[in-house]
C-alpha cells in the first residue's frame, strides 16, 4: 500500500510554506517509546507534559521531546537529561542548553518571556547558558503519529549519527508527515522535507557558516505559513543565503491571499503576493487518512520596493 510520503513525492507537492510554526522551541530529552501525543504518552510524567502544553499555549513556544538515535527499549527512568531552548526570530537568534535531573523544573519557566526571545528564565531555572557547539538537526521519527516518520526518519537519524554528525536528535513531531523524512535545524529554525543524509550535512555546514540552504526547505518556523513562502521566495529571487538578515515585517490580507512584506537588514524591501491553493489531485495527508487536498502556498508575484514605500510594522 502506498504511503502518504510516496504520494506527496510522486505528485511533486511543493514544500515551501509547510513548516511548523514556533518562534521558540523547548526540547526535553526523553528516551524510550513515544505515543502519538508524546508529551502525555511516554515515560515523562503525564502531569508534567500536560502542564508544559498548557503553559506554552499562545506564547509562540513549541514543546517537543527528543532522544538519541538508535534503539529505544522500554527502559527505566533517566537520571539526567538534556534540555534545549532556541529562539528563531532574526536579530535575536540563540540556542541555550542545560541538564536537569527533574523535568518538574520546566514548570518554573516563563513561557511568555521565552516566546518573546528572553532566555533569562531558562538560564535561571535550569542553570543553562548559551550553546556554542554544533547546530541541532532534529529528525521526526514518531511512528505512532505516522508510519512514514519511523520508516524514513529513523534510518536517516541513524545514518547521520553513525557518520559522526554532531547534534543529531530524534524528535516527536514536526508536522507534515507526507514530507518525511522531515528535519528541523536550530538555532535558525528552518525545516526541511524529503531530506537525505548528504543534504542534511550540507545544511548543517551552512548553519555553521551562517548560511541558509533553500533546496528542500519548508520554511522558517518563526513565520506564519504565508511568511515562510514569501521569505523563501525572496531568498531565491535575490540570491541571499545569509542567515539572520531577512525578516517578515508585515502581512496584509487573509486566506486565500496575502501581501507579505519582507525586509533585509540592509534596508531593502520586497512585496510578495502569496495565495493559498488546494493540492490536486487528492492525496492522503497522513498514512491511513482519507484523501484530501492539503493547502499549499503559491507565490504569485514578487517585487522589490523603494525603501520608503511601506512603513514597517510587525
Amino acid at each position: 500500500m502506498s504511503t502518504c510520503s510516496t504520494a506527496s513525492r510522486h505528485l511533486d507537492e511543493p514544500l515551501a510554506g509547510t513548516a511548523a510554526i514556533a518562534r521558540t522551541w523547548l526540547l526535553l530529552e526523553q528516551p524510550g517509546p513515544w505515543g502519538a501525543k508524546a508529551l502525555t504518552s511516554s515515560h515523562l510524567d503525564p502531569s508534567v507534559g500536560r502542564a508544559l502544553e498548557a503553559a506554552a499555549e499562545g506564547t509562540g513556544v513549541r514543546v517537543a521531546l527528543i532522544r538519541r538515535p538508535g534503539r529505544h527499549a522500554d527502559c527505566g527512568t533517566l537520571e539526567e537529561r538534556r534540555v534545549y531552548v532556541a529562539h528563531t526570530n532574526p536579530g535575536n537568534v540563540w540556542l541555550h542548553s542545560a541538564m536537569t535531573c527533574d523535568p518538574e523544573q520546566l514548570r518554573a519557566l516563563d513561557f511568555a518571556a521565552l516566546g518573546q526571545g528572553d532566555p533569562r528564565t531558562f538560564d535561571t531555572a535550569l542553570g543553562g547558558g548559551a550553546h556554542t557547539g554544533d547546530p541541532l538537526a532534529l529528525v521526526c521519527t514518531n511512528g505512532k503519529r505516522d508510519r512514514c516518520c519511523a520508516l524514513l526518519g529513523r534510518p536517516l537519524a541513524a545514518e547521520l549519527a553513525a557518520s559522526g554528525v554532531e547534534g543529531v536528535w530524534e524528535v516527536t513531531h514536526l508536522g507534515g508527515h507526507r514530507f518525511s523524512p522531515t528535519v528541523l535545524v536550530l538555532p535558525y529554525g528552518y525545516a526541511y522535507g524529503r531530506a537525505e543524509a548528504h543534504a542534511v550535512k550540507e545544511i548543517l555546514q551552512g548553519v555553521r557558516e551562517g548560511r541558509v540552504v533553500t533546496e528542500g526547505c519548508r520554511g522558517g518556523s518563526a513565520w506564519e505559513r504565508p511568511g515562510q513562502a514569501a521569505e523563501l521566495a525572496v531568498r531565491r529571487a535575490s540570491g541571499e543565503h545569509s542567515a539572520d538578515v531577512l525578516t517578515v515585517v508585515r502581512t496584509d490580507g487573509a486566506a486565500p491571499r496575502w501581501e507579505v512584506t519582507v525586509a533585509h537588514a540592509d534596508g531593502r524591501l520586497w512585496r510578495v503576493t502569496v495565495a493559498q491553493g488546494a493540492s490536486l489531485p487528492q492525496r492522503p495527508e497522513s498514512c491511513g487518512s482519507v484523501l484530501g487536498s492539503p493547502a499549499r502556498m503559491d507565490v504569485e508575484a514578487l517585487r522589490e520596493l523603494p525603501r520608503a514605500e511601506i512603513p514597517l510594522r510587525r
